[in-house]
């Protein structure tokens, strides 16, 4: 017999044997034959014609023989180079049998493990895989979808039990064994156009014997930890409840049958905060068992007592990973009176010590027990015992006791969901506290059946009051801002036509006095703008170094007027007072507004004191006032020995329109402008006030740092010809103050180009070819307002003059300037003289078409 197959297809020996002496045979049936030849050859005359025509047609018979076997694969050519490789060897070494077959179960090779099968060779022949388990009932299914696989040169793998086995002398046939048998498609080869097939049997009883004796003992131990004595539970890093055995499902009226991992959390069984005491587990990594003594909830809401041997420990990535915690039921749980002692002294230390108050209440609301901080928070003096049976709706104010009647009612009902109440104390003074209800299981005899927790909010109600007034005070600043620009517009227009009026008419001109009053009244309105813009923290402010002893020195004889005779006057500077930076028109108002609103404290008389000196860092530390950030400041004190102000209306002094005057005497805005100018400065006001003894006002400005040499300002020294003919395009959407400025422009000679927005303005530079000097317009506009018109004019004239106007603060307007150094600005209300001084303060410098001609 005879093998086709190349070097790689691993003839085995069992089927090749003879394979190697198989030349020498040959051999000798060649010379046989030969020697035949020569005999008929020589003795042809000699031997009868019979005997000649039988053995010429024995020859025939094995010949024709030997071409049928090789045509039906009996036996086939060998290759003389075919003999066994290393290869080979590590495929005979296999610890499964391997076999190798065309698709039509001719059978190529087989390796030495697949003989030592019983039934693995048929009178010296391999037989195939289907024959080798054809007498198993068991495997005829499996066998049948592997013989359909290699037909259709699809790999397959299929787990066979028999009962017996294959046989073999080691059989048992009472044991079960277990065969992998595989089928998988080997390339396709000159010999095999359809490809061949490896086929592999393995004998895996032994891995199966050890699953199944892993899995009985892994059932056994789950049933022991079902049923063992005391409760177990595991959580996944989200506290979802992955595992529960039979015996804590029981204490937690759950249907073990009913659970799914997943399904219940943590905060289902454990009430308030505990879920999350359990879930805390270690930060430096560390697996150790925590005791923890809290309740756990059952699926009708009633609580229980339990002990918790609890694990928990971070992974190395740092995440939390899954807990174990062993569960005790205390309910009945016997101590010694040792331990008993140990646990009420550490119980007294843990209830006594939390800074949140604890009350524990009968099923009537009533008081039975406290902790400490109890007695601070409700104001308890701590002697009043009769004060323990007192019903707790007593201590906190009317408006919540119904709020607090229902929470406790739901808590005596045993209800999980139960919202927090927050109330007023009816103690004295304004004291916030929340109250957190919950109900707890009673012990026999003990009339304890209600828990209350009590958190101190005053602190907190009075941060949100002061946000909810600075949210106030930011919508009132937007207002007043609003208003106050709108304002400017009409004052610009009423101001500036006055001005125009003014021109033509002349001091012995019967209209020269109405027309003064007219502009007289404008601008005591315009003070009244500055005074919402300072309020809003939106005026202009013109920032210079000041020497504040000299300032107060120079207003000292203005406030001597001021006050009158019955009120004294004290000023009193520290040595060498550092200067500020401040804007001083501003300034000298609210020092002005001071000393007025301490008059109008004493009417009976008094005194005025006015001191300056320096708080250095070290100083100001030590200072106690809100929002206070310690630094280098000086220090302006207004003090007065008037009558005081209560906490209530110390309170409120900064708001706009506050006053404690009569109706008629006062606006309101004072004081709130005074708070405006100094926040806008960068500084802080504070006062200080005792009813009967007077009021005390500190005033923070900050040091100012001296530079080497000051920046020499924009304005360009005061110029008398304010005449001019260069192109201007003025852009404004108020009509009365663009016919006004447009006006005073072509009084002064310039050829004024003007435009309601700016849309209409880039219209008119593309007629003009931006030839054009300079450009003045408003900032706030419909569709398109002024930074945007810049960014527009920037990309086709760089250098072009920019002059801003607005009624609101210039740092305002130019932090929404991108290139705010390139332009001017013109605060709103302007006079006549003061836009002509402008224009030409700003024509006057190098550039431009002319200094560019």
């Amino acid at each position: 017999m005879a093998s086709t197959l190349d070097e790689d297809n691993y003839p085995d020996p069992l089927v090749s044997r003879g394979r190697g002496s198989g030349l020498w045979r040959v051999a000798v049936l060649a010379v046989v034959l030969i020697a035949c030849a020569v005999a008929f050859a020589l003795f042809g005359d000699r031997i009868p014609v019979d005997v000649v025509m039988t053995f010429v047609g024995l020859l025939a018979v094995v010949g024709v023989f030997c071409l049928f076997a090789l045509a039906s694969g009996l036996f086939r050519f060998a290759s003389g180079e075919e003999r066994r490789t290393v290869s080979r060897a590590m495929v005979d070494s296999l610890p499964y049998g391997a076999l190798v077959a065309d698709r039509d179960g001719r059978i190529v090779y087989v390796n030495a493990q697949y003989g030592a099968f019983a039934g693995g060779f048929a009178n010296g022949v391999p037989v195939g895989v289907p024959r080798l388990f054809a007498g198993q009932a068991e495997a005829s299914e499996a066998i049948y979808r592997l013989s359909r696989a290699a037909k259709d040169g699809r790999s397959a793998v299929e787990d066979i039990r028999i009962v017996g086995g294959l046989g073999g002398r080691e059989a048992d046939p009472m044991r079960a064994y277990w065969y992998r048998v595989s089928v998988r498609p080997l390339p396709e080869t000159d010999e095999f156009r359809r490809g061949a097939v490896a086929w592999s049997v393995e004998d895996i009883t032994r891995d199966k014997e050890n699953i199944e004796v892993a899995f009985r003992d892994l059932q056994r131990a789950i049933d022991y930890l079902d049923h063992a004595p005391a409760g177990f539970f595991s959580a996944d890093a989200e506290g979802r409840i992955q595992y529960l055995n039979s015996t804590l499902a029981d204490w937690l009226g759950y249907d073990l049958a009913e659970f799914n991992s997943g399904h219940l959390g943590l905060q289902d069984i454990v009430r308030g905060d505990g879920a999350t005491l359990l879930m805390r587990g270690r930060g430096d990594g560390e697996i150790r068992t925590e005791i923890i003594d809290l309740d756990l909830v059952r699926r009708n809401g009633m609580t229980f007592p339990v002990r918790l041997l609890h694990r928990a420990a971070r992974l190395a990535d740092g995440e939390l990973g899954e807990t174990r915690t062993l569960v005790l039921d205390q309910t009945n749980a016997p101590d010694t009176e040792e331990e008993l002692r140990a646990a009420e002294v550490r119980f007294s230390r843990f209830f006594n010590d939390t800074p949140f108050a604890i009350a524990t209440l009968d099923g009537n609301g009533r008081i039975v027990r406290t902790n400490a901080p109890f007695g601070r928070i409700f104001r308890w003096s701590g002697e009043e015992k009769s004060l323990e049976l007192q019903p707790m709706a007593e201590l906190i104010s009317e408006a919540a006791r119904e709020r607090f009647a229902r929470a406790v009612a739901d808590a005596a009902a045993h209800k999980s969901e139960i919202q927090p109440v927050d109330a007023q104390l009816s103690a004295a003074g304004d004291h916030a506290v929340r109250l957190y209800v919950s109900g707890s299981e009673t012990s026999a005899g003990s009339p304890e059946s209600i828990n209350v927790y009590a958190l101190d909010m005053t602190d907190q109600r009075k941060l949100e009051a002061q946000f909810a007034q600075s949210q106030k005070m930011q919508a009132v600043g937007q207002l007043a801002g609003g208003v106050a620009h709108d304002f400017n517009n009409l004052l610009t227009a009423i101001i500036g036509f006055s001005d125009l009026l003014l021109l033509k008419h002349k001091p012995g001109d019967p209209s020269f006095s109405e027309l003064m009053q007219i502009k007289q009244n404008a601008n005591r309105a315009a003070g009244l703008t500055r005074q919402l813009l300072a309020f809003s923290r939106q005026q202009t402010l013109r920032p210079q170094v000041l020497e504040l002893p000299l300032i107060i020195d120079d207003l000292s004889v203005l406030f001597k007027r001021i006050i009158g005779d019955r009120i004294t006057l004290d000023v009193e500077h520290g040595r060498s007072i550092w200067p500020v930076r401040a804007d001083l028109v501003q300034l000298e108002q609210v020092i002005i507004n001071l000393v007025v609103n301490a008059r109008d404290a004493m009417p009976e008389g008094g005194s005025i004191t006015i001191r300056t000196d320096n708080v250095s860092a070290a100083e100001a530390a030590r200072f106690n006032f809100e929002g206070f950030v310690p630094a280098d400041y000086v220090l302006i004190e207004v003090e007065d020995t008037g009558t005081g102000m209560p906490p209530e209306v110390l309170a409120k002094i900064f708001e706009p329109f506050f006053t404690t005057k009569e109706l008629g005497k006062g606006t309101g805005l004072g004081l709130s402008t005074v708070y405006g100018i100094i926040k806008q400065t960068e500084g802080f006001i504070y006062p200080i006030s005792v009813v009967g003894a007077g009021t005390t006002f500190k005033i923070f400005l900050p040091r100012y740092a001296q530079v080497a040499a000051e920046p020499a300002g924009k304005a360009a020294a005061p110029v008398k010809d304010l005449t001019g003919h260069e192109r201007i395009l003025l852009v404004e959407d108020e009509e009365s103050v663009r016919a006004f400025s447009a006006r005073a422009l072509r009084v002064t000679g310039y050829e004024v180009h003007e435009a309601e927005g700016g849309e209409e303005a880039l219209e008119v530079l593309d007629d003009l070819g931006y030839e054009v000097d300079l450009i003045i317009s408003d900032v706030v506009m419909p569709e398109m307002d002024g930074p945007t018109l810049l960014k527009h004019v920037r990309k086709r004239a760089a250098d072009l003059k920019v002059i801003f106007v607005s009624g609101y603060a210039e740092d305002s307007v130019r932090r929404d300037i991108e290139d705010d150094q390139s332009v001017d600005f013109l605060p709103k209300p302007y006079t006549l003289d003061q836009i002509n001084s402008k224009v030409k303060d700003v024509l006057s410098r190098a550039g431009g078409r002319e200094a560019e001609s």
